[in-house]
């Protein structure tokens, strides 16, 4: 066995599935092992996307998805997915193929020091230097990975590593030993009894929900203690989800681009919990208000997170899993009616009145239809630029999932990500929401999409510019609009037409139903145009 083949063992032993990827010489060792496995690969048409669609299947599955693709530029490549999935905390092995070990540092042809490059980017990285050391490289980076605060870990692998024979059998190990490496999952006990008494004084309590909740599957704890406690939530854009949108005690989005109740909510809470989120400046950009007059609790696996932006009254490292189950135990006396009768007054008046725009698809009111014809278990993916505010303050969500580039707001996200979403659980209905510019910067994936038979349906809000921006500049410029303009091509109908997939154009709000019915109930993959006012606004 060779060390290529041992880490195709490797991939299998830990049940992976799928492998993302681009070939090249460097990595080929690996993939010609990957030939005579069971393992299923994707070829992605360009690097990053790559890791985007082992995110997206991250996501899904709640486990670490792999990427593998080949030295050099491939390498490099794959940096902007991999910094996307740390910035969002999701679980990912990325392996890169480099040249032979005698040639590293001599600048040879497709040398790229993957390793140095991307220090910033994961929690750990591996040079295989002996075959022999594969197995417990692999059960050491998946461990990373997947345990405390998760995210991706690179494994940079010599292609003569990968060709030399193992001087020892083969042997999978059943646990890992990491002296320096030990996350706390369980919470304090004398500090969740803090909270428990802080929580029977407070008259305004409120959770603010982060990405956290859904890494940990904590879903269904959240919803135990909200619905025994009485207590209001709110969530950040990660968070989105933790409760069902049209949950009586869910407030919605905290931040610039959040409702409105949601932020009056944090600003008058006199005890606020944060809960495996971190205090961001896209959802707190203030963060010394957290403090002013309220007890500030933050639960988070990562203590790094913990007083980072701001001072917790009472900390708490660890699983928000964990954690509410042992705060799920106590008794507590609360009496919040009043405060929910305030926050849903709130609600009621605070809303945001869009202008119309006659003669143009309403992007808000689109995607509320939208999430209504939805099935319940549905994952929408968002990308980033105007289309996701748009869909983080108007996609309903029931029992499903939404999914979106947080941290490091890539575009193009939303594609290659609800194919590895769509791949991970083939019997949910899986949309991607884009706008024109985020979609050229990954409608290259069609081709994956139609050669793997993948069905999403791929929505594209159409408004010829790069709308964020632009929005940006109106406000802040003057309307001095630079760098904006995207132009009118490509032509969606045609490049529809080129993939061999369906197409449907909606050019207002006329019959904007039975469109949407269209585009759901089309066999296979469907790229939908939405053409949208240049001059909208979030």
């Amino acid at each position: 066995m060779n060390g290529a083949q041992a880490l195709v063992k490797c991939l299998e032993a830990e049940k992976v599935k799928y492998v993302f990827g681009y070939s090249g010489v460097a990595i080929c060792p690996f993939y010609d092992a990957v030939y005579h496995s069971n393992l299923k690969t994707v070829l992605i048409r360009t690097e990053q996307n790559a890791a985007h669609a082992a995110s997206g299947m991250a996501r899904l599955t709640g486990k670490a998805a792999v990427c593998a693709v080949t030295s050099g530029p491939g390498a490099t490549n794959l940096i902007t997915g991999i910094a996307t999935a740390f910035a969002d905390s999701i679980p990912m092995i990325c392996i890169t193929g480099q040249v032979n070990s005698e040639l590293i540092g001599s600048d040879v042809f497709q040398e790229a020091d993957i390793t140095g490059a991307v220090e910033s980017f994961v929690k750990y990285s591996y040079l295989v230097k002996d075959p022999d050391d594969v197995p417990r490289i692999v059960k050491e980076a998946f461990y990373i990975a997947n345990s405390g605060r998760p995210g991706p870990v690179l494994i940079d692998f010599p292609s003569d590593v990968q060709n030399a024979e193992l001087k020892k059998a083969f042997d999978y190990p059943d646990d890992v030993k990491l002296r320096t490496y030990k996350p706390t999952v369980k919470g304090n006990t004398l500090q969740i009894k803090k909270v428990i008494k802080e929580l029977e004084k407070a008259r305004k309590p409120l959770i603010c929900a982060g990405g956290g909740v859904h890494l940990c599957n904590a879903v269904p704890e959240l919803m135990e203690f909200v619905n025994e406690y009485k207590v209001p939530v709110v969530s950040t854009m990660m968070g989105i989800g933790v409760l069902p949108t049209e949950h009586p005690l869910y407030f919605g989005m905290v931040g610039n681009n959040g409702s409105p109740a949601a932020n009056r909510a944090m600003r008058e809470a006199d005890m606020i919990i944060m809960l495996g989120a971190r205090v961001a400046d896209r959802a707190v950009n203030q963060p010394e208000v957290l403090t002013e007059n309220t007890v500030l609790v933050h639960i988070d696996v990562d203590p790094a997170e913990i007083g980072k932006n701001a001072g917790a009254t009472i900390p708490i490292v660890g699983d928000a899993k964990h954690i509410l189950k042992d705060m799920n135990e106590y008794e507590v006396d609360t009496d919040t009616d009043e405060w929910i009768k305030e926050l849903e007054g709130y609600r009621r008046d605070l809303k945001v009145l869009r202008p119309e725009h006659p003669g143009y698809v309403d992007p808000a009111l689109f995607v509320r239809k939208l999430s209504e014809k939805l099935e319940d278990t549905a994952v929408y993916v968002a990308d980033v630029g105007q289309n996701q505010i748009w869909s983080c303050r108007n996609h309903i969500v029931r029992k499903g999932r939404f999914l979106t580039s947080g941290g490091m707001g890539t575009m193009g996200y939303s594609i290659p990500a609800a194919m590895g979403a769509k791949l991970a659980s083939p019997d949910r209905q899986v949309v991607a929401v884009c706008g024109d510019g985020s979609f050229q910067m990954s409608m290259m994936e069609l081709a994956t999409i139609m050669q793997y038979n993948v069905d999403v349906k791929i929505i594209v809000m159409r408004n010829n510019y790069l709308g964020m921006v632009r929005q940006y500049e109106h406000f802040s410029l003057k309307d001095r609009y630079m760098m904006v303009d995207i132009g009118t091509l490509p032509k969606l109908d045609d490049i529809a037409s080129a993939y061999g997939m369906g197409y449907v154009l909606i050019k207002d709000m006329t019959d904007v139903s039975k469109k949407i019915d269209q585009v759901l109930k089309s066999k296979g993959a469907c790229l939908c145009e939405c053409l949208v006012d240049p001059m909208d606004l979030v």
